[in-house]
């Protein structure tokens, strides 16, 4: 360690006293000499130092070298790298913002807030992008950055940054043909997606993501068997619920404050009804949405009704095991819920009742018994 020091002591003092050209190939000799080495981590930070202070000191083309050099340089002085990302001209940051795995995530957030498009586009680039950084570059970046982002698998996007992603995409038929067929959109997403696409972009995505659109239709189809299983052969009490509640909407009087009243007291038959006849869907299709473990189509038929919070969360625990739901996972429903635009889940409600025949919103569609009432 004290023989390197020293060395990269007078070579500093050397450089302050040379001329460009020496300054050059002092700055390739340091380069080299640090490269083939096996130093500790104060060793390489020192490298830096000096290589820094070199660097200063050359034209923009000697800089791209030694850029293109340390990009993908394990080892690379966590100093100079930085140096070199943050530089205003993109021929030296971009092979480091491209390839460099010594900038910190925090460090590429930091370009992205301080830098231009340019070097945003150099950082969408990378092999992997941490969501942190994803979220500031679909918020920042232009139409350009944003598609090189959703076209990089190695990028990973946060529920955040997929749902900017939607607003994107609304308008620009490419960006949201290429977020569809991501193999990481959650469901949830590309219901959105789906429901606020133009008809060439459902037509290709339903093409191409078959899987995808089959999760989708399951959500909304029948589920008699496993709600039977459930909740029993039909009975009386559901008829005269059913009686009840429809007398109720046909009145006026089915609203947000009645099925928050029915939800808060365990009355799941009511609330199936209610939602039915509110959302015009299918009572299974509520059900399901009540009893599944993923809660986003819940959250999109409170959202899409104006439902408030309060009403929405007495909503999740009627359908939750044992009506229990842990405190962590509250708060992410609560933060999830706030994210959830009304026009988007409108248009998922569209979505869903589109893919029924007309007439079955019926509540009880699949649960009617062939005696009539």
């Amino acid at each position: 360690m004290s023989d390197v020091s020293s060395f990269l002591r007078d070579l500093d003092e050397a450089v302050s006293r040379g001329t460009p050209e020496s300054r050059k190939r002092a700055l390739w000799h340091t380069t080299d000499l640090m490269i083939a080495g096996r130093y500790s981590d104060d060793e390489i930070w020192t490298f830096g130092e000096v290589i820094g202070r070199l660097a200063d000191e050359i034209e923009v083309a000697s800089r791209v070298q030694l850029a293109k050099r340390l990009a993908r340089f394990d080892q690379a002085p966590v100093n100079i790298i930085h140096k070199l990302a943050f530089d205003d001209e993109i021929e030296v940051a971009g092979p480091v913002l491209r390839e460099s795995q010594r900038l910190e995530p925090y460090a590429l957030v930091a370009n992205v807030c301080t830098k231009g498009q340019t070097h945003m586009l150099a950082i969408s680039e990378r092999k992997s992008i941490e969501e942190s950084v994803t979220d500031v570059l679909v918020t920042r970046g232009n139409q350009e950055v944003v598609n090189s982002v959703v076209r990089n698998n190695g990028a990973r996007l946060s529920d955040f940054g997929f749902l900017h992603m939607i607003t994107r995409a609304e308008g620009d038929s490419i960006l949201a043909e290429q977020l569809g067929l991501r193999s990481d959109i959650p469901r949830h997403v590309f219901q959105q997606l789906i429901a606020k696409a133009s008809d060439d972009v459902r037509k290709r995505l339903e093409r191409e993501r078959p899987n995808m659109l089959e999760q989708i239709q399951s959500s909304v189809t029948d589920v008699a068997g496993e709600l039977q299983s459930k909740f029993g052969p039909v009975s009386r009490s559901y008829y005269v619920a059913k009686r009840v509640v429809t007398t109720q909407h046909r009145q006026g009087n089915l609203n947000e404050d009645s099925i928050s009243i029915y939800a808060r007291s365990h009355k799941i038959e009511e609330v199936t009804i209610g939602l039915s006849l509110l959302c015009s869907l299918p009572g299974d299709v509520i059900e399901r949405a009540l009893l599944d473990r993923n809660r986003e189509t819940l959250l999109l038929l409170a959202k899409s009704l104006e439902f408030s919070w309060a009403t929405t969360m007495a909503l999740l625990f009627l359908g939750a095991k044992d009506h229990r739901i842990t405190a962590q996972e509250l708060r992410d429903l609560e933060r999830d819920y706030g994210r959830v635009n009304i026009e988007t889940s409108r248009s998922v409600l569209k979505l869903y009742q589109s893919r029924k025949h007309p007439g079955t919103s019926d509540a009880d569609t699949k649960r009617r018994p062939a005696l009539a009432m």
